[in-house]
């Protein structure tokens, strides 16, 4: 594709990628002169997908460098729509590559010897609260899924406009599995079974979706949590509509960070609650950026990502209210002095599980986002619906 002037990204659509991949971007031509107009496109994940894959944007050379969340590695891989950064990774790698960054963000990736991008946003999922509300209302911080349910009651204000959590329940394929995997994983149960074989009607996730069915039919719930991906609500939490919810650690720092939130100061952050007798997991989904099979200008697109990955690119991007991923920006005085919470990141990277790295996971994705959605918003007996699921997977084989 002829386009030599331009320099192409798609973002996922999010203010702090907007803004800090445009500053980055600034700083990088200032420094190199590369004389190409950026055109960088914010796209909600959905239309992501489709340019990136369905309509083979990468391969056709339609973007130079796009984000790219973990989840769609395996399938970026499989259809060869992504540059393997390995060799020029072997002749100029990043500033202190690979020690820089925490093994667990530089796993999912890496496929048979591949490296597919460099990681750009990261953030765990936590328990994202006001504590502010828990300090007035005299409520410690919820260790367990009853306990929560108890609180977001107990600091619903609808008057007020407060409710005490929320979920993303918008239906794109992603955040509903999140809070699925989360509710599974936190009593116990596991996706697969011992002979490897995926597993959605056990008493395990019975119980998760129950729990899960009865909180979005909850008036504690934010009413319009159906209509909310993660982005939306964690601009709900900034506008001081929500006390608590379990979400991605990077809208904690998007609500300390940006000028407009009414929570700044009052935010800290914990790690997921769990069922009586189980542990706390959080789930460990990053974004990369990577470089389109197809792009025009290769070079130059690598020698971006290099920059992105330094430690002064690494700290603009987190104070913009995004995650970066280097260690250094993790422990930096000047990052946790503006948010005092930042360095729990090491300690929710520990208890951090990651979905399966499989090319057929979005398909899967979409039958547990189906299953979910069924739940919330049908009567139908829950273990019901898991084995309708069950049946689906099955045929997928």
């Amino acid at each position: 594709m002829k386009r030599p002037k331009t320099f192409r990204i798609a973002v996922r659509k999010y203010g702090p990628f907007e803004s800090a991949i445009r500053k980055q971007w600034d700083a990088f031509e200032r420094a190199v002169s590369t004389g190409l107009e950026l055109e960088a496109e914010a796209l909600d994940l959905h239309p992501l997908f489709d340019t990136l894959f369905t309509r083979e944007g990468l391969k056709r050379g339609a973007w130079d460098v796009a984000f790219l969340v973990t989840d769609w590695v395996a399938a970026a891989c499989d259809s060869k729509a992504v540059l393997n950064l390995a060799p020029l990774i072997a002749a100029d790698p990043p500033d202190h590559y690979p020690a820089g960054w925490t093994p667990s963000l530089l796993r999912l990736h890496q496929i048979g010897g591949q490296v597919l991008g460099l990681p750009y946003h990261d953030g765990p999922e936590c328990l994202i609260y006001r504590k502010d509300l828990f300090e007035d209302a005299g409520e410690p911080v919820p260790a367990t899924w009853d306990e929560f349910r108890r609180v977001a009651r107990h600091l619903t204000r609808p008057k007020d406009g407060l409710y005490g959590t929320v979920f993303a329940a918008f239906p794109d394929g992603h955040n509903t599995v999140y809070d699925f995997c989360l509710q599974l994983w936190t009593r116990g149960g596991e996706l697969f079974d011992g002979n490897g074989n995926l597993r959605l009607n056990t008493p395990a996730a019975i119980d998760a979706l129950e729990f899960y069915r009865g909180m979005l039919n909850d008036p504690a719930v934010h009413p319009g949590a159906r209509e909310f991906d993660s982005v939306k609500s964690g601009l709900a939490f900034a506008a001081g509509e929500i006390a608590m919810m379990v979400n991605w650690f990077g809208f904690a720092t998007m609500a300390e960070t940006v000028h407009d939130s009414r929570v700044r100061g009052r935010i800290d952050v914990a790690t997921v609650p769990h069922a009586p007798g189980c542990s706390g997991v959080s789930l460990n989904v990053y974004w990369i950026l990577a470089i389109g099979a197809g792009s025009p200008h290769r070079d130059v697109a690598y020698r971006f990502l290099r920059h992105c990955a330094t430690a002064r690119m690494d700290k603009l991007l987190t104070l913009e209210g995004a995650i970066g991923c280097r260690k250094s920006t993790w422990t930096d005085p000047d990052v946790n002095r503006i948010i005092p919470f930042y360095q729990r990141m090491v300690e929710l990277h520990e208890s951090a599980r990651e979905l399966p790295r499989m090319p057929g996971w979005p398909q899967i994705a979409r039958v547990i986002d189906e299953l979910v959605l069924a739940v919330i918003n049908t009567g139908q007996p829950v273990a019901e619906l898991a084995a309708q699921a069950q049946d689906r997977l099955n045929v997928m084989r």
